[in-house]
C-alpha cells in the first residue's frame, strides 16, 4: 500500500479558495500583449468555474492608489461575495485581515493566479506554504514583464512545495468527473 495521498496532489473544489493578485490597469499595462491576453483568458475562466462551483475567492490590489484598480473585466466576473484586500506589502499574507479572512473559509489550498509572477506570486506562495496551505500556481494564469522572472519564479515556487499547474487542469480537477452537474457549463469555458 503506498502513503500517496492523491487529495494533496489534485485541486479539490470543496478545499480551495482562488486567489486573484493584483490584475490592475497600471501593472496589467506593462505586460506584453500577448501575454495578457493569455493570462486575463485563463483568470477570466478560473473565476467563471469559482463562482459556478461556489469556491471562495480573495482578490488583491497593490497600492491602488499608484498602480489603478483591479482590470474591469477581472472585476466583471468577480463573484459577489468576494474578498477583497488593498496592501502595500508584496505578499497577500500581509495585508490587513488577509490570513484571517482565508482561515475562515475553512479550505486548506490556495489556488493562486495573478502579476507579477516573481514577486507578489512569488512571495504570497512561498509564505502561504509556510502557513501551511497547499499552494497551485496557475503557470498560464500570471506573468512577469520579461519571460525570464517569469520563469525563474515558476522554479523557485516549485522547489519550495508548490504545485506548478494551469486554468485547465485546476478546471477539471475541481469537476473530476464528466457526469459533475456542472461539466457540460464549465468544459466550455477551455474551448
Amino acid at each position: 500500500m503506498s502513503d500517496f495521498n492523491i487529495e494533496e496532489h489534485l485541486c479539490n473544489a470543496a478545499n480551495s479558495c482562488l486567489v486573484v493578485i493584483d490584475i490592475q490597469t497600471r501593472l496589467t499595462s506593462a505586460m506584453p500583449i500577448k501575454v495578457l491576453v493569455r493570462l486575463k483568458r485563463n483568470i477570466n475562466t478560473l473565476l467563471q468555474g469559482a463562482t459556478t462551483l461556489s469556491i471562495p475567492v480573495l482578490i488583491t490590489e497593490q497600492y491602488p492608489k499608484g498602480l489603478g484598480p483591479t482590470e474591469p473585466e477581472i472585476v466583471d466576473l468577480l463573484p459577489d461575495n468576494t474578498l477583497k484586500f488593498e496592501k502595500t506589502c508584496f505578499s497577500c499574507t500581509g495585508a490587513d485581515q488577509f490570513l484571517q479572512q482565508l482561515k475562515a473559509t475553512g479550505r486548506n489550498q490556495a489556488i493562486l493566479v495573478g502579476i507579477e509572477a516573481h514577486v507578489c506570486v512569488l512571495q504570497t506562495a512561498i509564505q502561504l506554504i509556510a502557513e501551511g496551505y497547499q499552494v497551485f500556481v496557475a503557470a498560464d494564469g500570471i506573468c512577469s514583464r520579461n519571460r525570464e522572472n517569469y520563469e525563474a519564479s515558476l522554479k523557485r515556487m516549485s522547489r519550495a512545495g508548490v504545485a506548478i499547474c494551469n486554468a485547465e487542469s485546476v478546471l477539471f480537477e475541481w469537476l473530476r468527473d464528466a457526469k459533475h452537474e456542472n461539466f457540460k457549463e464549465l468544459s466550455r469555458l477551455v474551448q
